[in-house]
């Protein structure tokens, strides 16, 4: 069966900066409904299907079609797939809902509570991607599920890759998404668990770091707000606390040449650039407006 993309754009909240994203779901393309949910699983008729798809309408889900495709797809039992499309009316992520998110072509595992890949972060991989080398050290900090340096490191045949969340939920999902390739992953504060030994080592480090203010987290939408870690979202009072406390100390685990990248709201990327240039490192600024996203990229000085 053919596959296409359906953007899921939970909107933004007066233009509160972080408080807009697009997840991009993998979805099954709408073929006629008599075949596609008995091609799906043998355990779901046209009526079972049918009241998913009235079930997810009643409950706001704009794309209910869709959706009840996704959760019939991945559930293994009528039972679990019951349970799913409940939590999903209820309101938890589609993602968490059915235990992954695809993001950069990679279908990552993401356990309910952990910070779910946002589309516009692809602008991060990118950019990332573009100044990676074969045999690079990769840190990625608030890592998250690991979506980030799992998509980075893809695109090199020969890596390091060593990844840091504050977020013991986070840790255990990380860890199942990137052990499988070599990577190494670490719960603890930034780069206090990081080995030592990688102190002017690292070639690429990228820090999907929280950076909604504190005081506009009650207007994220739903899914954000009460689903996900505050950990993972609130970066103080201007947004920005956890990109301080990251570009100050970059220098010493950036090897000369190194980068560190950070993706930021539109209305904060100045501030973000002048952090990174107080702190020494050659800045500059990258913006993608189809995905609303914005990276600043420091670069430590060759020596």
């Amino acid at each position: 069966m053919d596959f296409r993309k359906a953007s899921i754009n939970c909107g933004k909240i007066n233009g509160v900066d972080g408080s807009s994203y697009s997840m991009e779901t993998e979805t099954l393309k709408k073929d006629d409904d008599l075949t596609i949910y008995t091609e799906l699983e043998p355990f779901v008729n046209h009526s079972v299907y049918a009241n998913i798809v009235a079930t997810l309408s009643a409950a706001g889900c704009v794309f209910a079609e869709d959706e009840a495709r996704l959760l019939i797809s991945a559930a293994r039992t009528p039972a679990e797939l019951t349970v799913m499309m409940e939590r999903r009316a209820a309101g938890l992520p589609l993602e968490h809902a059915i235990g992954w998110a695809e993001f950069c072509g990679i279908r990552i595992e993401v356990d309910q509570g952990v910070f779910v890949p946002r589309r516009r972060t692809e602008l991060l991989v990118r950019q990332a991607a573009t100044l990676a080398m074969p045999g690079d050290v990769l840190v990625d900090l608030c890592c998250g599920t690991g979506a980030v340096g799992y998509a980075v490191a893809k695109v090199l045949e020969d890596f390091e890759l060593y990844a840091v969340d504050i977020d013991p939920a986070a840790v255990r999902c990380a860890r199942r998404n990137i052990t499988c390739i070599g990577g190494h992953v670490y719960e603890g504060d930034l780069y206090e668990p990081l080995p030592a030994t990688l102190q002017g080592q690292v070639n690429i480090l990228v820090a999907n770091a929280p950076y909604v203010p504190t005081g506009v987290i009650g207007l994220l939408p739903q899914e954000a707000r009460i689903y996900e870690a505050r950990v993972a979202l609130d970066g103080g009072t201007d947004g920005l606390d956890i990109q301080r406390r990251v570009a100050a100390a970059a220098a010493l685990w950036l090897a000369p040449g190194g980068h560190l990248l950070v993706e930021t709201s539109e209305r904060q990327a100045l501030k973000t650039f002048e952090i990174f240039a107080q702190n020494g490192l050659i800045t500059q600024m990258e913006h993608y407006e189809e995905l609303d996203a914005t990276v600043v990229i420091g670069t430590r000085a060759q020596e």
